[in-house]
């Protein structure tokens, strides 16, 4: 990955108190994964980190800060100034610290730590959130990641094909589906689609395995007994665990025999997201591309609107999202969305949702590119298994 400038000319410092084990900021500034939270900023266009002895040798070694400064060494300096009890760290350590360089006003992410930055308010130094993202530079892949996204995507291909073998194996027993001497569950199948990803490097947390009319709520976990002749929807989005760059990809299945109304549902779905895959090029107005898609929906007589419990069904839910360090990040693809740029990595992801007949989902990935889009995920879209 490119390490891009640590802040913009003539703006204040950047300052960061966050774990990068789970905050996409917080790596991307310092490309280092520490698991607790540790105190980072800019100073004149490089970067700083002040870590525990634990950390210290690690992260001068493996990342892109330009320094890194033991914490040890500032906590008294910190209590030497006034700093008492749970104000010493992280906010009089900060504070020393920029007295020390002469900054006296940093810029914050919006998720900053409120106590935290109140603290720091009254320790004098000046605080100015920036609105909407960190790093705009971050919707913009270059080759490594999307190389990495790539990674993601075969974790999620391994986990659709663990899911396909335990499905074909399955036996039809009545309302359910038996396998290996048990009904399969949505919590089996979770299981053994985790341990695929982790097989291929990635970890795959809360993967979607939803049946029937669980699945017609899309971020639905799915729970219980998988049935025969009932749509499942299987999202899995691992995180690869070398990069923290994730995989997104949906498929859609089916044991036993489809009615004619969930041929054509399927159908629908992978021909529209077919179309809109293809429009994904730099220029596009996102906001058209998912138009195009439910007015696709409309002419097959896929209406969306709500059922008489006041639910939403048919295509209610965007057409895509960002893809990087974080599941959904910039740009989405929706009624609002922006003109597509180049390097922009995207889920496409339509889906039609009606309880009784069932759930349909397909998702895949590119980066946009001025021509053809490029592919970042592959599997096939095989949804019957007998």
């Amino acid at each position: 990955m490119v390490v891009r400038k640590a802040k913009a000319p003539n703006s204040p410092e950047l300052l960061l108190f966050a774990a990068s084990e789970t905050d996409a900021d917080a790596y991307y500034f310092g490309q280092v994964f520490v698991p607790d939270s540790f105190i980072a900023f800019s100073q004149e266009g490089k970067r700083v980190a002040v870590v525990n002895q634990l950390e210290y040798s690690r992260v001068r070694k493996d990342s892109a800060y330009d320094e890194v400064l033991a914490l040890e060494d500032w906590l008294p300096v910190a209590r030497s100034k006034g700093a008492k009890g749970a104000a010493v760290f992280p906010a009089g350590v900060i504070a020393a610290v920029a007295s020390a360089r002469g900054i006296d006003r940093f810029c914050i992410p919006e998720n900053f730590p409120a106590g935290v930055a109140f603290q720091l308010l009254e320790l004098g130094l000046y605080l100015e959130p920036v609105s909407g993202a960190l790093f705009p530079e971050r919707e913009r892949k270059d080759d490594n990641e999307a190389k990495a996204i790539r990674q993601g995507n075969a974790a999620s291909a391994a986990g659709f094909r663990a899911f396909e073998k335990m499905l074909r194996a399955a036996k039809i027993d009545g309302n359910r589906l038996v396998f290996e001497g048990r009904p399969l569950t949505s919590e089996r199948v979770r299981q053994q689609i985790e341990i695929a990803c982790v097989e291929r490097g990635a970890q795959a947390l809360n993967p979607i395995v939803a049946g029937g009319d669980q699945a017609c709520d899309p971020h639905c976990r799915g729970s219980g007994l998988l049935r025969p002749h009932e749509l499942i929807i299987v999202d899995i989005f691992p995180r690869v665990t070398a990069t923290g760059y994730h995989g997104d990809m949906t498929r859609t299945y089916l044991k036993g025999r489809p009615s004619e109304a969930q041929k054509g549902l399927v159908q629908t779905v992978l021909d529209a997201e077919q179309w809109a895959l293809g429009e994904h090029r730099a220029g596009k107005s996102g906001r058209k591309i998912y138009e195009g898609v439910q007015q696709r929906f409309v002419d097959a007589g896929y209406e969306t609107h709500r059922d008489t419990a006041g639910n939403p069904v048919g295509f209610f839910h965007g057409l895509g999202h960002g893809l990087g360090l974080e599941v959904h990040e910039a740009p989405r693809v929706n009624r609002q969305g922006e003109r597509l740029r180049k390097g922009q990595v995207i889920t496409v992801e339509p889906g039609l949702y009606y309880p009784g007949l069932g759930g349909c989902r397909f998702e895949d990935v590119v980066r946009v590119t001025n021509g053809d889009p490029e592919m970042l995920s592959k599997h096939p879209y095989r949804w019957h298994i007998r």
